[in-house]
């Protein structure tokens, strides 16, 4: 009888820790989905009106900014080094993310629209 109130109380101890280990994200493929949404969610669209590789700037006509609650206008963000502002030029359609960087608007990801 002790054994099998023993196996019991294991059986509910792990059946209650279950939903508690989901939802801390520990499983990667979940995280890497969700981590994979939110990053095409908070993708701004924009037109690239002008690109200074060696100031490693980017001026960027956009839509609203959500992350940063800025309405359309058009700005030249600071570029992140491993952003390849090479690959565009005036006119392209791009899809990017800007962040606030030390105080400064930065493009941290970028890639031409489709």
């Amino acid at each position: 009888m002790k054994t099998a109130i023993t196996v019991a109380a294991i059986a509910l101890i792990a059946v209650a820790q279950t939903p508690a280990i989901a939802d801390t994200g520990h499983h990667h493929g979940a995280t890497m989905q969700h981590d994979a949404g939110q990053s095409m969610a908070s993708m701004s669209a924009g037109t690239v009106k002008k690109v200074d590789p060696a100031g490693r700037k980017i001026t960027i006509a956009h839509g609203p900014l959500a992350n940063l609650k800025m309405p359309p206008m058009t700005m030249t963000f600071d570029v992140q080094d491993k952003v390849a502002i090479d690959r565009v030029k005036p006119g392209d359609k791009v899809r990017f993310v800007a962040d606030d960087v030390a105080g400064a608007l930065t493009v941290t990801q970028l890639e031409t629209a489709k």
